[in-house]
């Protein structure tokens, strides 16, 4: 793996950044917190209109079939701007249909989301919020030619939006054979499906979905009835380290304001960047950014190499929890009181690790 972006990497990374630096501020970002959408749709499709929504998808679906690698890096500078879109959501399911869907799937969803006029979404959190197959519990009951779904989901992104959503549901028991899990694409405005938004520290569109009696049609399922755990673990290894990027993007951002606020702030007649306990803080801050950047890009890189990466997969999301937060918080102690006064917007990236 050659840790340095290749010559188009970076392109694309200075695109993206100059594009979403200039499109989104920290105004449009508190509004989006209280807009009931939770993001503007002109941006998301002019992001379409870039080729970013369908840059990791195959190209016979109006994709550009390029690696996971550069979906990161978008994903790293979207958290870096906390961009209000409901990028990741979409690109974690689409994913997943690109890679287990049918054929009917893939074409009637993954042009859709390419071109911008689908919005996608996964759940498979519950009130056990282990991710494991003895926490699914939601029940698909086998009814003719479809299935009725029963039970609730937690924390669903932007199912409020989403016009399809991919659903780990338990068909069976779990033997020796299978874990009685299976995957189905379900309709988040069909009979039986309500949800209510949960209030989070991000202050995003997170959702309790609750099913009661909603039938779905075989054409829902996703790979093969009870098979659907294996396909679950890939999507979660996709997610987590996507998830990092964006972790990654936004403490860098974060560190960022620390470093330029300890140089101009001036404390005792001298910017407070000038004491060496504020330089060690900060040095930390850049290492765990710089850490966290290297093991979540070396997660997607084997991935995009066909290679097992669960255990890299795992070192990210492991280093990133503890540390990408360790940099936010580090962040609030240098600015002081000012960073904890809503008017500042520090408090945005602080609370959206």
């Amino acid at each position: 793996m050659d840790i340095l972006p290749s010559e188009e990497e970076q392109m694309l990374k200075n695109l993206a950044r100059e594009f979403l630096e200039a499109e989104i501020s920290t105004a449009m970002v508190r509004e989006m917190e209280l807009d009931e959408l939770g993001y503007p749709p002109a941006l998301w499709k002019q992001m379409a209109d870039l080729g970013w929504l369908g840059m990791a998808l195959p190209e016979q679906y109006g994709g550009q079939g390029l690696p996971l690698t550069y979906l990161g890096l978008i994903l790293e500078e979207a958290g870096r701007v906390l961009a209000p879109v409901p990028l990741y959501s979409t690109m974690v399911a689409a994913l997943t249909i690109a890679a287990e869907g049918n054929e009917q799937q893939k074409q009637e969803i993954l042009p859709a989301v390419s071109d911008g006029g689908m919005v996608l979404t996964w759940a498979v959190t519950e009130r056990d919020p282990r991710l494991i197959p003895e926490a699914m519990q939601l029940q698909a009951t086998a009814d003719g030619d479809g299935w009725v779904l029963n039970g609730t989901k937690m924390f669903v992104d932007n199912f409020i939006v989403a016009q399809r959503c991919l659903v780990a549901c338990r068909t069976s028991p779990a033997s020796d054979a299978n874990q009685g899990i299976t995957l189905f694409l379900v309709d988040p405005n069909g009979t039986g499906v309500s949800q209510t938004a949960l209030l989070t520290l991000a202050k995003d569109k997170q959702s309790r979905v609750d099913f009661q009696d909603h039938r779905i049609e075989r054409a829902a399922l996703v790979g093969e009835v009870d098979q659907g755990w294996p396909i679950i673990e890939a999507m979660l290894d996709r997610a987590t380290a996507l998830l990092c990027c964006q972790m990654v993007g936004a403490a860098r951002k974060d560190a960022e304001m620390a470093i330029e606020y300890a140089k101009n702030r001036i404390a005792f007649g001298r910017p407070i960047g000038a004491f060496q306990s504020v330089q060690h803080m900060l040095a930390d801050m850049i290492i765990h950014v710089d850490g966290g950047q290297m093991l979540t890009f070396e997660a997607l890189w084997k991935m995009d190499q066909g290679l097992p990466a669960s255990v890299e997969v795992s070192q990210a999301k492991a280093f990133c929890n503890e540390k990408c937060e360790s940099v936010v918080r580090t962040s609030q102690v240098i600015h002081g009181g000012i960073g904890f006064m809503m008017e500042f917007d520090l408090h945005l990236w602080f609370r959206r690790v």
